[in-house]
């Protein structure tokens, strides 16, 4: 599989609270992980920071995942984990009482992705189908557009599009949305934080359909166009593209 994940700081808060990586075993199988804190202080740097953390140390344990039942109830047991590790943390350090994180995450095989998300980070899905966005929105906003109340142009600037209904870390029980999704040779899964979602519209982000050049250089195509437009916000992606290094374009 081609991987690249990229975070950026964006061009105005002083810090970055979002963090993730792509995390891949020796027989092929990937973890993708985008999270993005919230909270006073840099208490959010801490939520998603041990998102990953508990995540990638469960993952280096766990074994090859064969079957998508496997890797759902694996993801599931670990999000509701990770849960349990933030709101214990919190507890113990006053900085950090009522922090949270959003979390996508994605097990990638040769044959299919199953995908775990809590929060207004996103998954979005490129194969031979199309484009499209497979996560939705845990936010107010995005409960608004599905009521009928707003539609999907007013919910772009609404004031509180930043609010969410859902978040790791804020309340005592939590269960992921998770789905399983066939990954078939050539599919690509993009992942990414608001900061991303919130500055560059689908159908820009719909190139990673079709793109077959260097990824890192894709990724930073979206960032710079995220900064361009304003940066207000901390900027991650991950790309997985489910290939092999001797199929690309242009190898030799």
């Amino acid at each position: 599989m081609f991987e690249c994940f990229m975070t950026d700081q964006g061009k105005v808060r002083n810090h970055n609270e979002d963090t993730g990586g792509i995390f891949t075993r020796e027989f092929g199988q990937s973890l993708a992980i985008v999270a993005d804190g919230m909270g006073g202080h840099r208490a959010g740097d801490v939520a998603s920071q041990l998102a990953v953390s508990v995540l990638h140390n469960k993952w280096k344990d766990a074994g090859d995942f064969n079957k998508p039942d496997d890797a759902e109830e694996w993801l599931k047991q670990s999000v509701i984990e990770v849960n349990n590790k933030i709101q214990e943390h919190a507890k113990q350090n006053e900085e950090c009482h009522g922090m949270g994180t959003t979390l996508v995450a994605a097990i990638c095989t040769d044959g299919f992705a199953t995908i775990a998300h809590i929060g207004d980070s996103r998954c979005y899905l490129a194969n031979s189908f199309g484009f499209k966005q497979i996560t939705e929105d845990h936010s107010l906003v995005n409960e608004l557009v599905r009521s009928g109340q707003i539609t999907s142009e007013q919910a772009e600037h609404h004031p509180r599009k930043n609010v969410l209904t859902k978040a790791l870390g804020t309340d005592e029980e939590i269960v992921p949305d998770i789905l399983t999704i066939t990954f078939d040779q050539d599919d690509r899964l993009l992942l990414c934080s608001d900061g991303l979602s919130n500055k560059v519209h689908d159908e820009e982000i719909k190139k990673v359909a079709d793109f077959n050049g260097e990824w890192q250089e894709f990724c930073q195509s979206l960032v710079d166009l995220a900064n361009e437009r304003g940066g207000e916000d901390n900027i991650t992606l991950a790309v997985i593209h489910n290939s092999h290094p001797d199929l690309k374009e242009g190898a030799d």
